[in-house]
This record gives C-alpha cells, sequence and structure tokens, in this order.
C-alpha cells in the first residue's frame, strides 16, 4: 500500500479506537505531535511506536521543538531551551564561532530528547527574518535579521539535530519574517518587491537548500511581487519559480498546517490547491477527526517525484551514525554561554 500525501495528528494522549481505524485505512505519510499528545517520556515512546504499528511501517513522525514559545515536550521530564534569539546574541556578542556552537549543541540536546522518545523530525530550523513593524508571531523565534547569520545559526542547528538522529524541516520557506499578520489568525500579505525580497528573506533559505536539510515547509504569505493572489502555499508561481528554480531547493515541500484560518475554502479545497501548486505532502494539525478525513480524500498517494524526494529525506536519516557520547559536559556548555551571554538580558535558561 503506497502511503498518501499528507502528515497528521491525534486528538490526546493516545489513540481513540476511531482514529485506529482512520489511520489504517489512510496510511498517512507522517504523524505529527502537540503538546495535546504529551504526558511522559513512556508515554510518547509508547505513542510513536503505536502510530508506527498501525501504518506497518517506519514513518516519520514530527514535532515542533524550537525552544521558548514553541516547545511540545517541556518540564517536569524536558529541559527549557531557549528561543532562537539567544543564539543570536551569543553570535553577536561571543564572536561567529561560538553562536554556531550554540545552535549545534542546542540542535544535539533537542535532538537526543525527541530520538530517545521515537520522534524523528523537527520542524527547525527557523530561517524567517523578522523587521520593523512586522507581526509578533516570529519575533525572538528568528535567529537573526541578517541572511548570512541566520543561515548560519539554522545550518548548525540542523547539523545537531542530524547528529543525534533526527531530521531538520526548515520553515516558513519563502519567508514569513515580513508578514504584518499572524497566518494562524489571518493572511498576511507581503507587498516588497522580488529583488528586495532575494537580496533579504529569501537568502536564507537558498543558502540552506543544501544536502543537510531536505524538508522544508511553506509560508501562508502572499508576496504580491510575485503572486498577487495566492499565499506560497498554494501558489504554482512562488513554488515553481522561487523555492524551486531561485532557492533551488530539491527536497520534500510540506504545506505549514493546512487548517490554519490564512486559508480560505474547505480543508478539501485547500489540500487540493496545496497539491496542485506543488506541495508534496499536505500537513494537518488539530487532531479533528472530521477534517483529517477531508484532507487524506483530497490527496493523492504518495509517489512519482514526491515519494523520492521523501524517501531522500529518509536515507539521510538512515546512512548517519547517532552520536551516544554523553550530553552533559555539552549542556553545561550551552548553559554556561547562556548564563553569560543571554540571561543578562533577560533570556530563558536552558
Amino acid at each position: 500500500m503506497v502511503a498518501r500525501a499528507f502528515i497528521t495528528g491525534d486528538s490526546i494522549v493516545a489513540l481513540t479506537a476511531e482514529e485506529l481505524s482512520f489511520l489504517r485505512a489512510a496510511d498517512p505519510w507522517g504523524f505529527i505531535l502537540s503538546k495535546r499528545n504529551v504526558d511522559s517520556p513512556d508515554q510518547v515512546r509508547g505513542l510513536t511506536a503505536e502510530l508506527r504499528e498501525t501504518v506497518g511501517r517506519d514513518a516519520v513522525v514530527l514535532v515542533d521543538q524550537e525552544g521558548g514559545r514553541v516547545q511540545r515536550l517541556g518540564p517536569p521530564h524536558w529541559p527549557v531551551y531557549p528561543p532562537g534569539a539567544a543564539y543570536n546574541r551569543i553570535y553577536d556578542s561571543a564572536g561567529a564561532l561560538t553562536g554556531q556552537r550554540s545552535a549545534w549543541i542546542a540542535g544535539q540536546l533537542i535532538g537526543a530528547d525527541l530520538h530517545a522518545v521515537g520522534i524523528d523530525v523537527n520542524c527547525l530550523p527557523i530561517a524567517d527574518m523578522p523587521v520593523a513593524g512586522s507581526d509578533p508571531i516570529i519575533g525572538d523565534r528568528a535567529y537573526g535579521t541578517k541572511p548570512d547569520k541566520v543561515f548560519h545559526i539554522a545550518n548548525a542547528m540542523a547539523v545537531g539535530l542530524l547528529l543525534r538522529g533526527v531530521l531538520s524541516v526548515m520553515k516558513h520557506i519563502p519567508g514569513h519574517g515580513r508578514a504584518t499578520a499572524d497566518s494562524h489568525q489571518r493572511l498576511p500579505v507581503v507587498d516588497t518587491n522580488r529583488d528586495a525580497l532575494e537580496l533579504t528573506d529569501f537568502r536564507p533559505f537558498r543558502a540552506l537548500a543544501g544536502p543537510e536539510l531536505l524538508m522544508a515547509m511553506t509560508a501562508h504569505v502572499v508576496f504580491t511581487a510575485i503572486d498577487p493572489l495566492a499565499p506560497a502555499t498554494t501558489s504554482s508561481t512562488v513554488i515553481r519559480e522561487v523555492i524551486r528554480k531561485w532557492m533551488n531547493f530539491r527536497g520534500l515541500l510540506m504545506s505549514d498546517d493546512i487548517s490554519m484560518r490564512a486559508l480560505s475554502g474547505t480543508i478539501a479545497e485547500r489540500s487540493r490547491a496545496a497539491i496542485a501548486a506543488g506541495c508534496d505532502v499536505v500537513l494537518h494539525c488539530n487532531g479533528e477527526l472530521a477534517e483529517m478525513r477531508d484532507v487524506a480524500d483530497a490527496v493523492p498517494p504518495l509517489e512519482g517525484a514526491a515519494a523520492a524526494r521523501a524517501e531522500s529525506a529518509l536515507e539521510l536519516k538512515r546512512s548517519l551514525p547517532i552520536r551516544t557520547r554523553d550530553l552533559a559536559p555539552l549542556r553545561a556548555e550551552l548553559e554556561a554561554l547562556l548564563k553569560q551571554h543571554v540571561q543578562p538580558q533577560g533570556a530563558a535558561a536552558s
């Protein structure tokens, strides 16, 4: 049986009988966990195993574990990690190499946490760059406002995750930082000209489109200079001309959560539009079973070029030896860097 081109969640900490029946029949390519699905390490480990058993294969399990405001696994069982801005501060205060090392360490620590409970994909790094007046939805999640710095920190984070057996999804391609609205609530429209976008917002994604980052998540953002009507997620022009051609991204492209209010139409219409525009996989996160059914009915089997891109990402994960060395020295090093360079300015500690 060929998996279908979507990633979905479930409603609570354990699968219901109705969800089990749906997932067996629908066979999504992967799963995503949210806070509502997380209780303890043993519970998460059991859930990820059950999800894979349900579809009868080693399906990917994703999570958003950035640190700061976006951290699905947290106390008392998992450490608190800082927001992306912390690595930016270390980079500025202690130098580029130390800033990159701090992100590389954090990637390993987060990756080890996730790998231990059966999660093998993290929706990280963020390559979005906020500007003055933009909506705070990105805010301190970002690694900075200079493309080269954002690339270096994001790449270090991705490599750190890989060393602990976890794949990355860079987001939100081709860039959410300039948006003046939260796409969870309404559709952001960016009127900046394309030349300026290529020099700023788009540049980190282009630089990251290499062998370490074989998956990306779209932005529900309209870029009027490229497509005045459709957000990137459902714009064949943005996906073809910017993401695939200008950025040269050859990896698996997934939508951001298809249930977000930035998008119009029914869930099925949104899903079909995302696939038609060039997304390989549709992401659905809220765990509402009726919507999950609509997505499953709307998307095709994961075949052809999309399936090849998915397999390339999995091959990368399978090909790398997972580091098992003691994490304590790395955790102590990161804590010392945060204490010296970040805590005096009020950021959260690891």
